[in-house]
């Protein structure tokens, strides 16, 4: 039995199936129907092929990642069977709740297509783990990464994620001060306790382009470091540095073109943008060579100036455009998985970091 990344990926990316197929969350009424007359209901008139991949493609990774779990703890007698029946019973949960949102629609179809995805995602890796690739992942980690490292493992698949939803800043995750200001003052109208909150005398202003060269720059910095607390060899540091700012630079760009078009896949990609692209990589390239103890030390400060700057910086002039085109248009789906995750990755990097600092020191 292992202890695995796949089973706490598996519920968080349950959680954000559950967001995304009740989201707005709003206007919640019952309809005169029953939460289950849907599997009654007559075919749709009108289907498209991107209808059917979006849902099959929903939940193979649920499918996948429950079949990868109960791999890795030695539940090896259904691990198709178990993680296809756990998957269809959430698809028949949100499509059920969906009956009470008026703004979504309950589908036979999509309960089916989300069930046939699972399958897919649970066949498949059976299928890889019975050609050896489970136990050729297990032989990498062993090499790559220390013991104990599922958290951070975890928060590295989900950075690119977390890169989708277009922040304000390139790479600028965890920008939730003013929207929390906003909330809390809307919840605290009409009591005394709004004179509690802090004022402001001058509303957020744009940053300026070394502001933003800096949050570039740290935003790319900071999942390196994270992998250094983890990643054994110097050399194999290098690689990670290589993948990270890969990938990072390829969500941002598939980021911009899901929201402005494929012709702007490269629009943000202004000059304090290329110079925080090429900081990032030389000093993180360099930080590769520290130890595990001094990266930790590095990260926790550097997200303490990364998340102030760009809590300092409003929202982008842009944002709402943005968003009405991912909650109004064929991205709903993905609206709450990666904008959640943008929001949370840095303090959730935080305190994992923070928990390995105690455990290393507890155990020396």
């Amino acid at each position: 039995m292992h202890k695995s990344a796949a089973w706490p990926l598996a519920l968080i990316y349950g959680g954000l199936i559950v967001y995304a197929s009740l989201y707005p969350f709003a206007e919640w009424r019952d309809q005169g129907i029953a939460p289950w007359a849907f599997l009654a209901a007559p075919l749709p008139r009108y289907w498209t092929g991107f209808d059917v991949a979006i849902n099959v493609a929903g939940y193979a990774p649920l499918g996948g990642l429950l079949a990868l779990s109960a791999l890795r703890s030695g539940r090896t007698r259904h691990a198709v069977l178990a993680p296809v029946v756990a998957a269809a019973l959430l698809a028949l949960a949100m499509e059920a709740l969906q009956s009470y949102l008026p703004a979504r629609i309950p589908s036979r179809e999509d309960l089916l297509l989300d069930t046939a995805g699972a399958f897919f995602g649970a066949f498949s890796t059976v299928v890889l783990a019975k050609l050896g690739a489970i136990d050729r992942w297990s032989q990498i980690r062993a090499r790559w990464f220390v013991p104990q490292s599922r958290g951070g493992i975890v928060l590295l698949a989900l950075w690119p994620v977390a890169l989708l939803f277009p922040p304000a800043v390139p790479f600028g995750l965890g920008q939730v001060l003013e929207r929390l200001e906003q909330a809390l003052g809307a919840q605290l109208v009409d009591t005394p306790f709004l004179n509690w909150l802090p004022m402001r005398e001058t509303e957020l202003q744009p940053l300026v382009p070394g502001a933003e060269m800096v949050c570039v720059w740290l935003g790319l910095l900071i999942p390196c470091l994270l992998g250094f607390c983890i990643v054994r060899a110097r050399a194999r540091r290098a690689v990670l540095v290589l993948m990270t700012v890969g990938a990072g630079v390829v969500a941002s760009a598939l980021s911009a073109a899901l929201s402005w078009g494929p012709a702007h896949a490269w629009a943000w990609l202004g000059l304090p943008v290329q110079a925080g692209l090429v900081l990032g990589l030389a000093v993180s390239l360099v930080l590769a060579l520290v130890p595990w103890r001094a990266s930790a030390a590095l990260l926790l400060l550097s997200l303490g100036i990364y998340l102030s700057v760009l809590n300092q910086a409003p929202e982008s002039a842009y944002f709402s455009q943005t968003l009405h085109a991912w909650e109004q248009g064929r991205f709903i789906r993905f609206h709450g998985l990666a904008q959640w995750l943008g929001w949370l990755w840095p303090y959730a990097a935080l305190v994992y970091v923070l928990s390995l600092i105690w455990q290393r020191d507890a155990k020396n």
